[in-house]
């Protein structure tokens, strides 16, 4: 069999299965398999795969027919350009939260010196991305899973800024209530906010593979905001601003979550599809 054979054969099956991108799954799943990027797949139709490269391609195919995203067979997710691993503990980052980073960056001067603290971090890929992007700022990655934080600072290394990490493992920002208050820049999260009725109505891509504990926002789905907003009043020098991740329909009760705690100049940002995805505000 043909590199080309390979990948129309996965193609094909992905095709009768009715997967959403065929085409793209296969290409990603086939390259991992054989071990190349995607453009040489492309340029290397002719050449012969050996039966065990065959073999991991199909066992990829039958994994992503029977549901899994691709993110998952491969351990691994692209987010603003950048590879991040993951891990079971840890949500598979989303491009709609690439948002979260643009309307950041939008705020910031990428020289200029700024400590963050990602609450709930999972893989990291907020909190690295900043700091990627951000040559001078530090960061301080909480989250409740020690298996999320040790993904989050394998990440952390990959990305070369581990030397401006901090890993903390607690209940947000539990561990830092006897630190002097007032001292972070930014606080960033993308905490869970699905209500939990509206669990059983996700695909099962994600409910059966992302871990619930990251995507379970109570009765209201607001519970976590309730908590981190409170937190970050504390948290937050005067003038510093936080940026959350919220669910389409959630603007205006995280909204009135942060006027309560003396928020202002808040701001909605939409992601790529339209819809309300971050809010942003400053600390009075």
């Amino acid at each position: 069999m043909t590199v080309g054979q390979l990948y129309r054969q996965v193609r094909d099956l992905f095709r009768d299965a009715q997967i959403e991108l065929p085409e793209l799954d296969a290409k990603l799943l086939v390259s991992a398999a054989l071990g190349i990027s995607i453009s040489d797949l492309m340029l290397r139709g002719d050449d012969p795969v050996s039966e065990t490269k065959s073999a991991t391609a199909k066992t990829h195919a039958e994994k992503r027919l029977a549901g899994m995203p691709v993110g998952r067979i491969l351990g691994e997710r692209e987010f603003y350009g950048r590879r991040f691993v993951m891990n079971p503990a840890t949500l598979e980052p989303r491009s709609d939260t690439e948002a979260l980073i643009d309307a950041v960056l939008a705020l910031s001067v990428p020289t200029q010196e700024q400590l963050f603290c990602d609450l709930g971090t999972g893989t990291g890929a907020i909190a690295v991305t900043l700091l990627a992007e951000m040559k001078r700022s530090r960061m301080v990655a909480v989250d409740l899973s020690f298996e999320a934080l040790s993904c989050a600072s394998e990440n952390a290394d990959l990305h070369e800024v581990s030397d401006r990490f901090l890993p903390l493992c607690a209940d947000y920002a539990s561990a830092l209530a006897g630190a002097k208050s007032g001292v972070f820049d930014w606080v960033v999260s993308n905490p869970p906010y699905i209500r939990t009725h509206d669990l059983g109505m996700l695909s099962p891509e994600v409910i059966q593979h992302d871990p619930v504990l990251a995507l379970d926002g109570g009765v209201t789905g607001l519970d976590s905001y309730v908590r981190i907003i409170a937190q970050a009043e504390m948290l937050l020098k005067s003038g510093g601003r936080i940026a959350l991740e919220i669910g389409f329909d959630q603007a205006g009760a995280v909204e009135k979550q942060l006027r309560h705690h003396s928020f202002g100049a808040i701001e909605i940002v939409k992601d790529l599809s339209g819809n309300d995805r971050v809010l942003l505000a400053c600390r009075q």
